[in-house]
């Protein structure tokens, strides 16, 4: 069974132009063509960056983040073991009538038990340092990708001359910039596959599934293809803008609103560009119009481009999102990821004008007895220090 669906999978016809055979891209003559048994490496690499990750995250990102003054913050809570059963087996949001149960039950008032489970939700968001460091590892692997993608392609052909692309289509053999280019990108974005269950969750959390599935499948198959030479292109053409974005998101959790902003139009600005001028215009009319001048439409040319299609319906997307933010940036002189809990983020705030309401309520009962805000006697006409 499973030895027939192979032979289908692999059945030239899917994956080839006609009369091309797979004995057509054997190695030959020093030339190394692109193998589907390639790919198995990538698993690898993937854990080997999780690895890297993690000793940069600790000894790169966390002494970054200290510099910029973001501190690990430890948000405590009263334990209470009702209202810890409660949060965890019944709903993290109670109705108001659950409130009002709970607070009978544990002796609070019900103000109390909803700056309970507001205190308890916010426990469970990420930290400030957690989302500096993400963005940290995903900015400097960016950057090493993107200087890496420029060297590689800065002299081939193709970079200028998209008719190149498709010159001697299939049988282009693999050079070693580009197995190394494909090899680490696939890489990584498994290894953001692999780590999606304990990244910050935002409200594209299902954008971001489809998106790093959608990419290891189009790289995957333009692979498999020998689409190697514009699967770099579409390569690079991602990776540049994503440097901005995340340096964006680094100085915005830094509190550096000045420096966040002006990277984020230039994120904006390249995003655009790249994947909204450059990308359908260029790649899709590369990917798309030029092989029928020297193809007939076959399987995987359409599926190609199928992929490719899917990937400018993202783009769509999250160029929606970031006009929304750049209206917010615009209009409300402020930068916040619209992706983002904004609930909890509000929540956070109240909880911390709250306490301080609480702590000036405190220090205001003090004086009027004559306290300070330690509770120690001050003397007439004298200020406490």
């Amino acid at each position: 069974m499973f030895w027939t669906f192979k032979e289908w999978f692999w059945l030239e016809r899917f994956w080839l132009p006609p009369t091309i055979k797979w004995s057509d891209l054997e190695d030959h003559d020093g030339l190394v063509y692109v193998k589907p048994s390639h790919l198995y490496m990538t698993i690898p690499y993937a854990f080997l960056l999780l690895i890297i990750r993690r000793v940069f995250e600790k000894f790169v990102a966390s002494p970054l983040a200290k510099s910029f003054g973001i501190k690990e913050t430890v948000r405590k809570v009263t334990p209470n073991t009702v209202l810890e059963n409660f949060f965890k087996h019944s709903t993290r949001q109670p109705m108001q009538t659950d409130i009002y149960g709970l607070a009978k039950k544990c002796n609070l008032t019900e103000r109390q038990v909803e700056r309970w489970f507001r205190s308890r939700r916010n426990q469970e968001r990420p930290s400030r340092m957690k989302k500096f460091q993400e963005a940290c590892w995903r900015f400097a692997f960016y950057l090493v990708i993107t200087v890496a993608g420029v060297a590689f392609l800065y002299d081939k052909p193709w970079l200028y001359d998209l008719w190149e692309v498709w010159n001697g289509y299939p049988k282009q053999p693999l050079l070693l910039s580009q197995y190394w280019y494909y090899i680490l990108e696939m890489s990584f974005y498994w290894s953001l596959l692999f780590r999606l269950g304990f990244d910050v969750k935002r409200k594209d959390f299902l954008a971001h599934i489809i998106h790093h599935l959608a990419a290891i499948s189009l790289m995957s198959f333009s692979w498999c293809a020998n689409y190697i030479r514009s699967g770099t292109l579409v390569m690079i053409v991602h990776d540049v803008a994503d440097i901005w974005l995340e340096s964006a998101k680094m100085f915005s959790y830094a509190g550096w609103t000045q420096t966040c902003n002006t990277l984020f139009f230039i994120f904006s600005a390249i995003f655009f560009i790249s994947r909204l001028i450059i990308f359908p215009f260029w790649i899709l009319y590369c990917t798309l119009i030029l092989p029928m001048y020297y193809l007939e439409p076959f399987f995987s040319y359409i599926f190609l481009n199928l992929q490719l299609m899917i990937l400018q319906v993202l783009h769509l997307y999250w160029g929606y999102y970031i006009l929304k933010m750049l209206n917010r940036c615009i209009f409300m002189k402020n930068i916040q990821d619209v992706r983002s809990d904004d609930e909890d983020y509000e929540e956070e705030e109240e909880e911390e004008e709250e306490e301080e309401d609480g702590t000036k309520g405190k220090e205001m009962d003090c004086l009027k007895n004559g306290l300070g805000a330690e509770r120690h006697l001050i003397p007439n006409g004298q200020h406490s220090c």
